[in-house]
Parts: structure tokens; C-alpha cells; sequence
């Protein structure tokens, strides 16, 4: 795993998620795909920014330092691999994808797809019996 900075405070402890990290590097192969592929610039444009929207919303809700907020923002960030996965299957019934690529790419939006669900599954739990402190 890649450490992105060596600076590190409380604002940055989703650097340490696993989840977080999982979902960058499922960007850096949407965009190893989105370069090697004759995409037009819209639908480019659109799985790049569904990609890097998990990772992004994972961090934004961390960052917002309440729990109603986080797992808002996890749910956003699920919403977005779902975007995701709908736009590589687009690929892949065009295709524009092959079944290898498509199935290698699927196998890591599916660790990270489980790693959020487990996340808010957890932060939920911690809501419900309170034992999040903000």
C-alpha cells in the first residue's frame, strides 16, 4: 500500500482505512481503462469522476466528524460504486471491455463494495448502542 503523505492529525484518519485505500486503487484501474480505451470524453469524464467519488465521500464524511454525516456520506460513496459498476458493465456489454479486464476490475469493486458495507454496518452499530464520540 502506497502512503500518501507523511503528515498525519485527526482530520486524516481515513488515510488508515482500508476501505479508503482499496477504493483509490479501484480508480487507478478505472483510469488505466478509461486510457487505453477510444471513450468519448462525456463517458470518460462520467466513470472517472463515479470512481473517484467513493474514495472522495469516504473522506469527506470521516472528515465531517459526526456519525449521522459519515454514514451519510458512506451511503453516497456506495452509491458511487454502484455508478461504477453500471458504467463497466456498459463497457463490457459495448464491448468495449473485455470479460478478463472486466472480471479483474469487478473482483476489486466487490472488496470494496463489502469493506463499506461493513464500515457502515459498524458505525451504525456504534450509533444505535452509542458508543461513537464525536
Amino acid at each position: 500500500m502506497v502512503d500518501y503523505t507523511k503528515f498525519r492529525n485527526i482530520n486524516r484518519g481515513y488515510m488508515k482505512l482500508e476501505v479508503w485505500k482499496r477504493s483509490l486503487d479501484l480508480h487507478k484501474e478505472v483510469w488505466k481503462i478509461l486510457k487505453s480505451t477510444e471513450v468519448d470524453f462525456k463517458l470518460r469524464s462520467q466513470l472517472s469522476n463515479a470512481s473517484q467519488s467513493v474514495s472522495s465521500n469516504i473522506a469527506e464524511g470521516y472528515s465531517r466528524r459526526s456519525i449521522k454525516e459519515y454514514i451519510q456520506f458512506l451511503y453516497i460513496a456506495l452509491a458511487s460504486l454502484s455508478e461504477t459498476l453500471t458504467r463497466l458493465i456498459g463497457f463490457k456489454i459495448t464491448d468495449q471491455l473485455s470479460e478478463k479486464t472486466y472480471q479483474q476490475i469487478d473482483e476489486l469493486h466487490y472488496e470494496v463494495e463489502n469493506k463499506l458495507l461493513r464500515l457502515i454496518e459498524s458505525l451504525e452499530k456504534k450509533r444505535e448502542d452509542g458508543t461513537w464520540t464525536d
